[in-house]
């Protein structure tokens, strides 16, 4: 099994960043459509097998009637966000996707908000939505984060080979596929998400014991907590410490 460490971003100067780490998360594609020309210079000066996860735009997954979506100017709609499957959506889609093409991706994680709840209409929604656009890329990442969805999910990872994205420290994969991809955010305080949390020993232990007992061919650990970049190299040096198959960056890719 290979497994592959990285940030959600960039969290230190590219240069050091390519220089530890063989894949990102990148998160500007989630705000925004970026510049082809930009996502082409990323390629450009990133290292031979260096790999590039965008996250999915906002306007795809989030609620259009949200003061957060005004703030950011996205397009307006009734039949835009929420992974409805609307033409407008679709359109979205294609834009996106046209806009990360110089990144050469394999891989887009989607993330909705926690809001989203697992109505019929949701589930339904989010099942059209995704049996859609799987075509277009190879594979697809799904983070749901409403307790309503556990039991309803199901159908959509095996159906349509969606990954399910968790934070293995708090929730455990529905579905353990041929790719896993795992989201750290950081630690739980009354059930909300602790950015600003640095991982114990004994957590990252833990995770690099759960990580490689999976039957995975491949399995990304991205870290998305504030003391990302650090706990990251932390979890790569336990991780070469047992695993072999996980060499340091200057080896070949994963």
């Amino acid at each position: 099994m290979h497994i592959k460490v990285g940030c959600c971003g960039f969290c230190i100067s590219k240069k050091k960043y390519y220089s530890l780490f063989n894949v990102v998360e990148v998160q500007n594609t989630f705000y925004k459509i970026i510049s082809t020309k930009l996502a082409s210079s990323w390629r450009k000066e990133s290292p031979e097998g260096f790999e590039f996860v965008p996250k999915a735009w906002m306007a795809l997954t989030h609620d259009p009637s949200s003061t957060f979506w005004r703030k950011k100017g996205l397009p307006t709609g009734k039949n835009v966000g929420l992974l409805r499957c609307s033409e407008d959506n679709f359109r979205l889609w294609k834009e996106f996707l046209e806009s990360i093409k110089p990144l050469n991706p394999k891989l887009v994680i989607f993330q909705s908000p926690p809001s989203f709840e697992a109505t019929d209409e949701n589930v339904e929604s989010a099942y059209k939505f995704f049996e859609f656009v799987r075509g277009d890329i190879e594979k697809i990442g799904w983070e749901v984060r409403h307790e309503s969805w556990k039991g309803k999910i199901d159908g959509i990872l095996r159906e349509l080979d969606v990954i399910h994205v968790v934070d293995p420290l708090y929730d455990v994969p529905v579905l353990i596929g041929k790719t896993s991809y795992f989201r750290l955010h950081g630690g739980r305080e009354k059930g909300k998400i602790v950015y600003k949390y640095k991982y114990r020993d004994e957590e990252i232990s833990r995770l690099v014991r759960f990580v490689s007992g999976l039957s995975s061919e491949v399995s990304y650990v991205m870290f998305n907590n504030s003391y990302m970049g650090e706990d990251s190299q932390r979890f790569l040096n336990m991780l070469r410490s047992i695993d072999t198959t996980s060499p340091p960056r200057s080896s070949s890719p994963m």
